[in-house]
């Protein structure tokens, strides 16, 4: 029998090449015009963008990617470039381990043809997002099959299109937790990217977002919904932390508009430092990786909100980035 050769493709979002605002430009392009991420009709959703958000929205990002890069470029790329080569050394020879960033570069276009080359008898296909979402997920599947159906042989292909229960993304993310000492704070928010209503809406039609029981307990229809998931992840880091009920709240970061998943967390912070709270933990489940949107706006931003109206410390949790336990658990989600 001819043994099998193995592709994994891991993907994330990905970054500018630098902190320019030409840079910050060429990425925001693409990512805004992508109907997945914002899906208006599309003669408006290109005004809107092109002529509107990008231009106005660029300059703005670049500053705010300038305090995030480092000597060796943004943490979500050379993070994600160790945690491949890492990955990489849990497998035999038969598999190989591949890197792309659905914006930016190494792009799938490229990748993909590395793995066409290679001949590989199975193609994994893991967006680096824990929940789905048809803005993170689901953008890279489509990108990525979009190239494959041109192929004149396919390989046998899976798909992973979320992790956010699998038990090794939980111990793995609770022990990165521990290690800021929870217990010693007065508060942790767990801080998930937000999502307009309208995505999360379409999941479940006929059920709202704003009053499903999900906050509480996992529906029946919410396997596939972002908010749910959210919330599911966030009782099981609880469960396996230990941590009272009333001494966590779950938020969300990251809005365009009044009308995305809340309580928002700038709110949550702001109200916990009118409330004379003075230490909190912040944590965002939501990212495998540091980014802008853990770092910058977590980590300094609403930081500096909290202390602005009168907390003292607001402390964001690392992400896993490409500790040997994620190491281990994505090995084992490729796998199951």
């Amino acid at each position: 029998m001819t043994k099998q050769n193995k592709a994994i493709l891991l993907i994330n979002l990905g970054t500018p090449d630098d902190p320019s605002v030409n840079a910050v430009r060429r990425f925001l392009s693409p990512f805004l015009n992508d109907l997945r991420v914002i899906d208006l009709p599309w003669l408006f959703q290109k005004l809107l963008v092109n002529l509107i958000i990008v231009p106005f929205r660029a300059p703005k990002s670049a500053k705010l990617y300038q305090k995030l890069w480092t000597d060796n470029g943004f943490p979500l790329r050379y993070h994600g470039i160790n945690l491949q080569k890492k990955l990489q050394d849990k497998f035999d020879a038969d598999t190989t381990v591949f890197l792309a960033m659905r914006y930016g570069k190494p792009g799938i276009p490229d990748v993909l043809k590395e793995i066409e080359k290679g001949r590989f008898s199975q193609l994994t296909i893991l967006p680096m997002f824990p929940h789905y979402a048809s803005s993170s997920t689901g953008t890279a599947i489509e990108k990525v099959l979009g190239y494959i159906k041109k192929w004149n042989v396919f390989p046998e292909i899976k798909i992973i299109n979320q992790f956010y229960n699998h038990p090794g993304y939980i111990k793995a993310f609770a022990k990165r937790i521990r290690e800021y000492q929870p217990e010693t704070y007065e508060h942790i928010i767990f801080s998930y990217h937000g999502l307009p209503l309208r995505h999360t809406d379409r999941v479940h039609p006929g059920v709202d977002s704003k009053t499903c029981t999900c906050v509480n307990k996992m529906p029946e229809h919410g396997s596939f919904c972002y908010k749910a998931t959210c919330y599911e992840t966030t009782r099981m880091l609880v469960k396996e932390l230990n941590i009272a009920t009333n001494s966590y709240t779950v938020s969300f970061q990251s809005r365009l508009s009044d009308k995305w998943l809340k309580p928002f967390t700038d709110h949550v912070v702001l109200d916990k430092a009118q409330a004379g709270y003075k230490n909190i933990l912040i944590i965002s489940p939501a990212f495998v990786a540091d980014c802008l949107e853990t770092t910058v706006e977590l980590g300094i931003d609403f930081a500096g909100l909290f202390q602005k109206y009168g907390g003292e410390k607001l402390q964001l949790v690392e992400s896993l980035n490409d500790m040997p336990d994620w190491v281990e658990a994505l090995k084992d989600i490729c796998i199951q």
